[in-house]
């Protein structure tokens, strides 16, 4: 049987792969989300079908039930405020924080966390710029262009960026990107994968895989 972990952990996963993609998520995703076989993540969900947590079309696409998205959603406002807390209580760089939170997240309890949430000032947003669902599973609206996208000569604010990868979060710490920095459009260069930014007068060059999840917002 399946740990009270796990489901949160798949579930969580499933809310997460459809919050930066409109792509279907398929065993295959989910299994490369999770760095596990796909048999063992279609026998997992199967079982949280069989809890009415998920809908799953056979070798289809997986989405939540109205109670799974729910589970979903109170495990990420509890991974989001614990990275807040760590980030802003215990001094930990934004690229040290999501192995932590995935542990912790589920060993406190709901009522610890909305101590928490209080204790923090309500956060809308975490450390990466991820919104933070509120207690009752609402999230801020706020549509968001991804950075490889942005039109040459714009100029937009950076918004958010995924913590998947900590050497990526490390390496825009050095050069000055980090939320709500602004910045200017200088040239997309698909010819060798890179965008060109202006940040503070200086150009600053990223690859495209990694202006693509970096989101912005008009500066």
């Amino acid at each position: 049987m399946a740990t009270d972990t796990t489901i949160e952990d798949y579930l969580k996963a499933i809310w997460n792969a459809g919050e930066w993609s409109d792509a279907p998520v398929t065993v295959s995703v989910l299994a490369q989300r999770l760095s596990l076989s796909p048999s063992s993540v279609s026998e997992l969900v199967r079982k949280l079908a069989d809890r009415s947590l998920v809908t799953h079309v056979r070798y289809g696409s997986i989405s939540l039930t109205d109670e799974g998205r729910a589970i979903a959603l109170a495990t990420v406002r509890k991974h989001r405020l614990i990275e807040t807390f760590l980030v802003e209580y215990l001094g930990y760089g934004w690229d040290e924080v999501h192995d932590e939170a995935e542990v912790l997240e589920h060993a406190v309890s709901d009522g610890f966390v909305e101590r928490l949430a209080s204790r923090l000032g309500e956060p809308t947003h975490d450390p990466h710029g991820d919104p933070i669902p509120a207690a009752d599973g609402s999230l801020p609206d706020s549509p968001q262009v991804s950075l490889d996208q942005v039109v040459e000569g714009e100029r937009v604010r950076i918004a958010r960026v995924s913590d998947d990868d900590p050497e990526l979060l490390r390496h825009l710490v050095d050069v000055g990107v980090g939320i709500g920095a602004e910045v200017e459009l200088v040239a997309r260069r698909p010819a060798v994968g890179t965008v060109e930014v202006r940040l503070d007068g200086a150009p600053v060059a990223l690859g495209l895989t990694a202006a693509s999840v970096i989101l912005t917002e008009p500066a």
